[in-house]
């Protein structure tokens, strides 16, 4: 692996960018090293060969009107010429470092504002995470609560470079590139937040699914076995929480509330549940590429059910062919109001959290529409 190589390709690629052409681009790559996309030998083997191709593809195209360079929180992360700072890469260090770094590129785009002159184009600031699903769950969490005027000039790519790449905005990284290769537009897209009832708890965001139930189990073992055992751990899990879940966390009947966009109910029930999955939109994936929203609703439940039953419906189920299965609810929703006297784990694009009776009731629901995204024309 050459990280260095990684971010002079991407270097060219985004310098000769056609997103936002009448603005002053800085970009600012984020990057887990230790992600599977670039620890995986395979892997890494085939980026490598699509960021060649792609920067290759960008040299032929002349530079941007209005210019592009890295961030100047990227170029002063490590000065010099020859730095990765310098290509508008910064490795992350430690567990909470994206969203340190994208504090300190807010305080940089606030400054910009504060020293801009009358008729002064303020840059574009392109925030683009390289690593897992975490890597962008910190990054995204900083910049969603910033103020809305300061994040109006960022948007985010997210690279596929993680193991499981859920919450990418591409599942092929050739894909991601064309983001911003190809003219493309600037979207918004909304978190899913989770409150609870205990002061100081929380609020807790999701930029891809979050869930409680079986399904956090199995991501709190997969992340405990991370670099442990070969293979797709997740779905070993998945195996051993399909036997065993009920044994180890007692499932009772949980009181479930569904909202709709206008606040009216719209589902009732109380039953006992396996798990509860509300994404930010349908056709999503989470547990490396499993289909638990397999088409355009956003809220998945899955009841408790008999041994054999899980057993016949699992390869369904982490197939995507549940839609029509009698035994699953999907239907779409803006809220979830959950009661539980029980504890579960839950999960936020694969950050696990531990909630006890007293959290309960606790809240799930869309937030409005504050991450500026690229989406293809």
């Amino acid at each position: 692996m050459s990280v260095p190589e990684f971010a002079a390709d991407f270097a060219a690629i985004v310098s000769r960018s056609p997103l936002a052409p009448d603005r002053p681009l800085r970009w600012t790559l984020i990057a887990n090293p230790f992600a599977g996309g670039f620890t995986i030998g395979s892997r890494w083997k085939r980026h490598r060969q699509t960021l060649k191709a792609h920067a290759t593809e960008a040299l032929k195209r002349p530079p941007r009107p209005a210019g592009a360079e890295p961030s100047r929180t990227a170029r002063e992360s490590e000065p010099g010429e020859r730095s990765l700072g310098a290509l508008g890469l910064i490795p992350t260090q430690r567990p909470k470092h994206a969203g340190e770094i994208v504090r300190i590129l807010l305080e940089e785009a606030a400054q910009e504002a504060a020293s801009a002159t009358k008729g002064t184009v303020l840059p574009l600031h392109l925030l683009v995470t390289a690593g897992g699903d975490g890597t962008s769950l910190e990054a995204l969490s900083a910049l969603f609560v910033a103020p809305k005027e300061l994040r109006s000039r960022f948007v985010v790519l997210r690279l596929p470079m993680g193991t499981g790449n859920d919450g990418a905005d591409a599942r092929e990284l050739s894909a991601a590139l064309d983001l911003i290769s190809k003219p493309s537009r600037i979207d918004h897209m909304p978190a899913v937040r989770l409150s609870t009832s205990t002061p100081g708890k929380g609020p807790y965001l999701a930029f891809n699914i979050l869930s409680i139930g079986l399904d956090a189990y199995v991501t709190h073992k997969t992340n405990q076995m991370k670099g442990k055992l070969p293979g797709d751990s997740y779905r070993l899990w998945v195996d051993i929480a399909t036997l065993f879940y009920d044994r180890i966390y007692e499932v009772v009947p949980m009181t479930v509330n569904a909202f709709d966009e206008t606040g009216a109910v719209i589902r009732s029930f109380t039953q006992e549940i396996l798990l509860a999955a509300f994404g930010v939109s349908g056709n999503r994936c989470y547990g490396a590429n499993k289909p638990i929203l397999p088409d355009e609703r956003n809220v998945c439940v899955i009841p408790q059910m008999s041994l054999f039953k899980k057993l016949a419906l699992k390869p369904k189920i982490t197939s995507g062919h549940h839609a029509k299965l009698a035994e699953i609810m999907l239907f779409n929703a803006s809220k979830l109001v959950l009661d539980y006297d029980k504890p579960i784990l839950s999960q936020t694009d694969g950050e696990v959290v531990a909630f006890d009776p007293c959290d309960f009731p606790i809240t799930m629901e869309l937030t409005e529409k504050g991450l500026p995204v690229l989406r293809a024309l």
